[in-house]
């Protein structure tokens, strides 16, 4: 029986490690952001430091787009060249960038190779995690029907909770689906915010007065969803230009479920227009290292 040669590709949403990305040997697609009419490729003309700095001096609002066609085609044919008969692309949510259903129509571009498009259904590190075990199946030779599933299993373990600092960031670019129901909130509400399990979608589903309550809050959902967890879980902490807040709320996560591995991770440049400096989130996954 023939075995398969995957790749696994992924888009910079994912903020995954250089030591991830060679380790496990992924391909990152960079995504570009817009400042002030300028467009630069995530991780690659722009660092998230530097962003955030520009954001600050910015004249208009900046805005994201996806990475051209023909550049993932050509991608996709020097993949094939290499070898790999079968490709993975694993990218951020369907419901916040028409980047998947653009890529759906890559197939019939191709000659040497065949593309399978992932939808994510997340984004950031979480999404990162989706390709690490993508990789680490086809570098053990399993097939694609395989880590098909077992990316599904996986997928269906993720939840996560934003706090962010303010809404017009998600509300300009559109990226909200109920905003009217907390556009006009008085100052100091914190909106919690979710992917929504039904639609995938982005949601604001509960206000908190306070950003300490809010991330007290967060922590209490977390704590139901270590309740009802019949696998070892992972957390992340992910910040937005807010690294001593990130720091403090992992040591606030890890002395309450000292159980836990917690991690700090961090919203780059893409997902940073959207959400906002100061923006933070708790999620939680299947922890792949245990189960």
């Amino acid at each position: 029986m023939l075995t398969m040669k995957i790749a696994v590709v992924t888009d910079s949403t994912s903020y995954l490690s250089a030591e991830d990305i060679e380790r496990y040997q992924i391909h990152v697609v960079p995504i570009p952001v817009i400042i002030d009419g300028r467009s630069y490729n995530e991780g690659v003309d722009i660092t998230t430091d530097e962003f955030w700095e520009k954001l600050r001096h910015s004249k208009s609002f900046p805005s994201t787009s996806q990475p051209p066609l023909g550049e993932m085609i050509a991608l996709y044919q020097q993949l094939g060249d290499e070898g790999y008969d079968t490709i993975i692309s694993i990218h951020l949510a369907s419901t916040i960038s028409g980047f998947v259903n653009s890529l759906r129509q890559v197939n019939e571009h191709l000659t040497n190779t065949k593309v399978v498009v992932y939808d994510s259904q997340i984004t950031v590190k979480l999404m990162g995690y989706l390709a690490i075990e993508a990789a680490k199946l086809a570098a053990k030779g399993e097939d694609i029907d395989t880590i098909i599933d077992r990316l599904d299993a996986v997928r269906a373990t993720i939840d996560e909770v934003f706090v962010v600092d303010d809404l017009q960031n998600l509300v300009r670019g559109g990226r909200l689906s109920n905003a009217s129901a907390f556009i006009g909130s008085i100052l100091k509400i914190k909106p919690l915010l979710t992917f929504d399990d039904q639609s995938h979608e982005i949601v604001a589903f509960e206000k908190v007065r306070s950003r300490k309550k809010a991330l007290l809050r967060v922590e209490d959902i977390f704590a139901e969803a270590v309740k009802q967890a019949d696998y070892p879980l992972r957390a992340l902490v992910i910040e937005g230009n807010d690294p001593e807040g990130g720091a403090n709320w992992v040591k606030q996560v890890e002395t309450k479920f000292p159980q836990i591995p917690v991690e700090l991770s961090y919203f780059g440049p893409v997902i940073g227009t959207h959400l906002g400096e100061k923006s933070l989130a708790l999620a939680w996954m299947i922890d792949t290292d245990k189960a």
